[in-house]
């Protein structure tokens, strides 16, 4: 169901107005699972000074701004958060510093999976990659939009009943896939040498 989303009716929301959406029905999630599907392997994180310093080619001053993250990740409440995040290889600069984020945020709790593409592959039809998701328990279904440079536009808020279980139910056979993150970056992402952006 997750390859019939882009398809699916929904209300178009530009980046402030899907924050002024996402946050009160984030609050109203309660004690269900709030599942999150990442399959791009490029974003850009302008506001986000590690990521600056990672595009800039200082990956070690960018190292010790994501641990400076780390009290916030740390301190963060709200729903139990499933990230599901699908991977390419070789592993783009983008993925590599993401992936030092996401190792705090599973050391500090969050449950994230890891999955390689080719676990996807039978959803993705022509070309056509899984969108980027967020599933707010049983209430709203978000697919988060971003234009051609990778940088945040906004959402489509899709509220079929129906697409929103069926994408969950999917959502949760993927999550059961996939690898623990940590294990995955001891494996795969410790040992690269820094990301070359632009290279």
């Amino acid at each position: 169901m997750l390859d019939r989303v882009r398809a699916a009716p929904g209300r178009l929301l530009d980046a402030a107005a899907y924050l002024d959406d996402f946050w009160p029905r984030f609050q109203r999630v309660g004690d269900e699972p709030f599942w999150k599907l990442e399959r791009a392997q490029h974003f850009r994180e302008p506001d986000v000074a590690s990521w600056n310093a990672m595009i800039a080619g200082d990956w070690e001053r960018s190292l010790v701004l994501v641990e400076e993250m780390r009290p916030g990740i740390a301190s963060a409440s709200g729903p139990e958060l499933r990230r599901v995040r699908v991977v390419e290889q070789p592993v783009t600069p983008y993925l590599q510093w993401e992936m030092q984020i996401l190792r705090i945020r599973a050391e500090t709790g969050e449950r994230i999976r890891v999955l390689p593409a080719k676990s996807v592959a039978h959803l993705e039809g022509s070309g056509t990659e899984l969108p980027e998701v967020v599933v707010l328990g049983s209430l709203t279904m978000y697919e988060v939009l971003y234009d051609s440079t990778g940088t945040l536009s906004g959402a489509r808020r899709i509220d079929d009943p129906e697409l929103l279980g069926s994408c969950r139910a999917e959502l949760s056979q993927l999550y059961r896939q996939g690898e623990e993150l940590l294990s995955y970056f001891d494996r795969e992402i410790a040992p690269l040498p820094p990301p070359k952006p632009g290279a």
